[in-house]
């Protein structure tokens, strides 16, 4: 009788650490499980913030040599510093001897297409400005500004870069204002 009651004693201990380790194991599996949300969620944070098309001014707006019509002619250099490519950038702009703000870019404007924009690649763009505003600028020492928006968009939707810019006495253009647009991330 005394080694049946250790023996019962025995399968009682098992039963208990049984029952411990399966409540352990359920512990373990619901924090492995809200582990595995966490990465995922930030994995889709990381896909649609970073690993997406970034497009913005590579370089100064200069003017160029050439002109066409009688307008003088200016250049601005647009990169795709992101990871992925750029389908279908867009580009609008909008000339003018008054001050601009972001709302002048909603009026109806100059707007051209440039296509792809693959990563690390770069394009140009060119705006024109017409001989009689030109003439106010170089001669009356008025301001000229130009608002240019590059709209592209990404696997999370509809992204934009913004910039305004004056060009006082003909000389170089000098950003006054610069903006993002991202839809929002991880929702």
């Amino acid at each position: 009788m005394v080694s049946g009651l250790s023996l019962e004693l025995w399968i009682g201990i098992a039963h208990w650490f049984t029952a411990v380790g399966t409540v352990a194991l359920v512990i373990a599996l619901v924090r492995t499980f809200k582990h595995l949300e966490a990465s995922a969620k930030m994995s889709k944070i990381e896909t649609e913030f970073r690993l997406r098309p970034w497009i913005g001014p590579s370089s100064p707006i200069k003017r160029m040599n050439d002109s066409i019509n009688g307008n003088a002619q200016f250049s601005i250099t647009i990169k795709n510093f992101g990871s992925l490519p750029g389908s279908d950038v867009k580009v609008k702009s909008i000339v003018d001897t008054k001050p601009l703000t972001r709302e002048s870019l909603k009026q109806p404007l100059s707007e051209f297409n440039l296509g792809p924009l693959l990563p690390h690649m770069e394009k140009i763009y060119w705006f024109f400005v017409v001989p009689s505003m030109w003439e106010k600028v170089s001669n009356d020492n008025e301001s000229l500004y130009v608002a240019i928006y590059f709209e592209y968009t990404s696997i999370a939707g509809l992204n934009g870069y913004g910039m305004i810019s004056e060009c006082k006495n003909s000389q170089n253009f000098v950003h006054k204002e610069m903006w993002l647009d991202s839809p929002e991330v991880g929702q």
